[in-house]
């Protein structure tokens, strides 16, 4: 199933229930007062946290979420039951926009749990109308209406480390390679379509889909993602050795990057790796490996066919992970 990392639906809470007029009958007595009870209050909507980056997919075919109507009252005095709250569960990252008001909720924590929108408030019941001038009263309330909202729903991935570059810079194979993920590979451009996750000793990897210059602005598939890369803590820049100019390739992602959000990502600590060492000889690598360190602290080669190399990447990787710690 594709990943689905945005979401639009309908929600609304419950309403009150109705508060009702009734009477006291008590034997041999004329009148014994107002006992109409209120109505309950209607259910609340809240969003919770939840470790699942596949969850939204599970929603495409629902866009009308109701969370339980209020109870009406009842003689007796008896108040009417609450209405049933309705919990949204989204996979941790998720930013939940209520489209009516412009609020934000962001749900970072597993099983943070986040009121949305409150339901109303049950009707009073005659009773409450009573006084000393006015011992019959006639009249009860109306529940009150829930809220309700279109919500945006868009899901930013937490992750340690998140694979950047451009399409084919191999950043799907070295994801398999650490972490024994089953990301698609291919020789083309775009192969990956949505991020793809893995786990070193821990530390989760996103590789983000190929970015291409004017990928800020809308192009290419980059754009769609370059919003999960933005809570991650550490930024793995794959440039291809088969490139013509691998410079050019990661001067064109940097300056996406900083056109999207110059202010936090571009300043994010980033570990610079060529890929596919495999294919160039070992003085161009070094060559260009010295110039790349005027741009990046860290620059690091690496086959995917070489399991030694793959493991000391993979080492040198949870080693500056630890450091973020």
């Amino acid at each position: 199933m594709a990943l689905v990392d945005e979401l639009h639906i309908a929600a609304k809470a419950g309403n009150g229930g109705d508060g009702v007029v009734r009477w006291l009958h008590l034997k041999g007595v004329e009148y014994a007062g107002p006992s109409g009870g209120n109505g309950g209050d209607g259910g609340n909507i809240y969003v919770r946290g939840v470790r699942d980056v596949s969850l939204l997919g599970r929603y495409r075919g629902e866009k009308k979420f109701r969370a339980g109507r209020g109870s009406d009252g009842e003689s007796l005095s008896k108040h009417g039951k609450r209405g049933a709250d309705l919990v949204i569960d989204v996979p941790v990252g998720s930013k939940v926009h209520n489209r009516n008001t412009g609020e934000v909720h962001e749900v970072l924590q597993e099983d943070q749990q986040i009121l949305i929108l409150k339901g109303g408030r049950g009707g009073a019941g005659n009773e409450v109308f009573k006084s000393s001038v006015n011992r019959t009263p006639d009249m009860a309330m109306p529940g009150g209406e829930g809220e309700e909202a279109d919500l945006y729903i868009e899901l930013q991935l937490i992750a340690s480390a998140g694979l950047i570059g451009l399409p084919n810079a191999g950043k799907s194979s070295l994801l398999n390679a650490l972490t024994s993920a089953n990301a698609k590979v291919g020789s083309y451009a775009f192969t990956t379509l949505e991020p793809n996750l893995g786990v070193l000793y821990g530390f989760v990897l996103a590789d983000i889909p190929g970015l291409i210059e004017g990928a800020s602005e809308g192009r290419g598939l980059g754009a769609k993602f370059l919003r999960h890369i933005a809570r991650t803590d550490l930024l793995v820049h794959c440039v291809s050795l088969e490139s013509e100019n691998p410079e050019e390739d990661y001067a064109t992602v940097r300056a996406e990057i900083a056109k999207f959000d110059k202010a936090d990502l571009a300043g994010k600590r980033e570990v610079v790796i060529l890929t596919k060492s495999d294919t160039r000889e070992k003085a161009y690598i070094e060559e260009l490996a010295t110039r790349m360190r005027a741009h990046a602290k860290e620059v690091y080669t690496v086959s995917v066919l070489d399991d030694a190399a793959v493991k000391e990447l993979g080492d040198k990787l949870v080693a500056l992970l630890r450091k973020e710690d």
